[in-house]
């Protein structure tokens, strides 16, 4: 691995803790919200709530993080082929408009 491939495999790491902290602390937020408004409670019974909560909080972002990443690596796949395909259509075109110049040339200057 070269040191630019490490850069970027320890900035990406990075980036997924902090995602992971923030999402964390914003099921955390969620489940106090939730807690709030249910004020009969009692301590241990919150407690459980709110960790039941946060983790389901973070179950549905991973599963959304998990789909959203799923369908960009189809969307670059397909755009890989359709590019793949144009750029070949592309350098056959340009081949024959060379072929069609070349002939004309040698048939204006063998007339």
């Amino acid at each position: 691995m070269t040191a630019g491939e490490e850069e970027r495999a320890l900035v990406a790491q990075i980036e997924g803790h902090l995602l992971l902290a923030a999402t964390r602390e914003e099921g955390r937020r969620a489940a106090a919200r939730l807690a709030n408004r249910v004020g009969w409670l009692t301590a241990a019974q919150r407690a459980d709530l709110e960790g039941y909560f946060e983790a389901e909080y973070l179950g549905l972002a991973r599963t959304s993080w998990r789909r959203t990443s799923e369908r960009g690596e189809q969307l670059r796949r397909e755009y890989e082929t359709r590019y793949r395909s144009l750029r070949q259509r592309l350098l056959a075109c340009f081949l024959l408009t060379c072929a069609l110049l070349a002939a004309t040339v040698l048939l204006t200057l063998t007339a």
